[in-house]
């Protein structure tokens, strides 16, 4: 396992859980080094049977192209762009709960993050309201502190392309309708404020790209089918949510929304270790990960005939 260069620590401290189950040694190793070096000698290496990889687009694809040259079979997890719909039949309070949850836990960091909140035309105006409310109320500060909700930004390069985010929603013609500011601590980190801006566009740069950052962009739509348009309409297709009483509409979503994993009145970075996980479009590449479908890719079939008594 080569971990990213930001987590070492915790890395280490996972590897050392698993060094003490009783698994063959050497099954698992902890290998530290950047991407472009140790990486790049992991993924070109003719030794490798197969590659699990977590990571962006860009770096996915060239790790498909050296996985080729020597067939080895890939899994990869990479970008995302995912939409919570809010229907006008929903419960605003669910919504509201839902759209924080999966917009900003983990400070927005997930792969799974619903960073597009695309929301009815009859409840947008409430909806906004209460989620701009929610937000600036929400407690940014040590992330293992008593009551924290936000804890910091990963880095501060990554701080420095969410600050440029808010400057391209703002460009685009956003309205920041709360946070987006860097904040001080007592400790170190790098942190910064929920931001929700309204009056967003599905086809504008900040919902087209994957961001990573505790940002969440209000998209209205007149209408149910519009909204599942919206959802269907980008390049990724990892999760998606909706906020409906309806069994028929939310029936029908789990059904037509393009996306890997749905989610019906639930937030969509919430996910279960035991069931497949995976997306569509620019999100995956191959196999699914999680549950029996990771036992199939780190295991290989073998088919086998035995003849039983004496040949004819």
């Amino acid at each position: 396992w080569k971990p990213a260069n930001l987590v070492p620590a915790s890395a280490v401290a996972l590897s050392e859980i698993i060094s003490r189950q009783d698994i063959p040694h050497g099954l698992f190793n902890l290998v530290m080094g950047p991407g472009g070096s140790i990486g790049q000698k992991l993924v070109e290496s003719p030794a490798i049977n197969a590659i699990s990889f977590t990571g962006s687009l860009d770096v996915g694809k060239q790790i498909a192209t050296a996985a080729i040259a020597n067939l080895t079979k890939v899994q990869m997890e990479m970008g995302s762009k995912n939409a919570l719909a809010i229907m006008d039949d929903g419960d605003l309070d669910l919504a509201v709960a839902t759209a924080l949850g999966g917009a900003f836990g983990g400070t927005g960091q997930k792969c799974t993050a619903s960073s597009r909140l695309v929301v009815h035309e009859a409840i947008h105006d409430e909806f906004t309201d209460r989620i701009v409310a929610a937000a600036s109320a929400m407690k940014v500060g040590h992330a293992l502190a008593d009551g924290t909700q936000i804890g910091p930004v990963v880095s501060a390069g990554q701080l420095a392309e969410n600050l440029q985010w808010m400057e391209t929603a703002k460009q685009e013609g956003g309205e920041v309708l709360c946070g987006g500011e860097t904040v001080s601590r007592d400790h170190d980190g790098y942190y910064m404020t929920p931001a929700v801006i309204g009056g967003t566009k599905n086809d504008w740069r900040i919902n087209r790209e994957e961001m990573f950052a505790p940002i969440a962009c209000i998209i209205k739509v007149g209408s149910y089918d519009e909204a599942l348009d919206v959802v269907n309409d980008t390049d990724f297709g990892l999760t998606s949510g909706i906020i409906t009483r309806s069994l028929a509409r939310a029936t029908h979503f789990r059904r037509n929304a393009q996306t890997g994993v749905v989610t019906i009145n639930l937030p969509t970075a919430g996910t279960d270790y035991h069931v497949p996980f995976g997306g569509r479009g620019n999100s995956s590449y191959g196999p699914r990960e999680q549950g029996s479908y990771a036992a199939e890719f780190y295991t290989i079939v073998k088919t086998s005939y035995i003849a039983a008594g004496k040949p004819e």
